[in-house]
């Protein structure tokens, strides 16, 4: 959202014999990149009581991307010109994902 000029943003869900396609577009230029993943111990993890005021950022946001790649059976962008792109995950059902190769 926040990368999204004017916040502008589109949210689609398909269903597939599969599983659903979630996709997420907006108009900005600029390419999802992925944070490197390290591991955390619990002392590396503090509570941080503004977390959930708005406007709050304590520089720990771009996790989402790592999350999805995570949770997704795929994932991708695709640009959409003349702007934007749609940032799409699949995920498979759960009796399905367990009989593909």
């Amino acid at each position: 959202m926040r990368a999204a000029p004017y916040r502008e943003i589109r949210v689609r869900f398909d269903r597939e014999a599969r599983g659903v396609v979630l996709a997420v577009w907006d108009p900005a230029a600029g390419m999802p990149v992925a944070r490197p993943v390290v591991e955390l111990e619990p002392d590396d993890v503090t509570p941080d009581p503004l977390a959930l005021d708005d406007g709050h950022d304590a520089g720990v946001g771009g996790w989402g991307l790592p999350i999805v790649q995570s949770l997704a059976s795929e994932c991708g962008v695709e640009t959409t010109p003349p702007a934007g792109k749609w940032v799409w995950a699949r995920f498979f059902y759960a009796e399905k994902a367990a009989a593909m190769p």
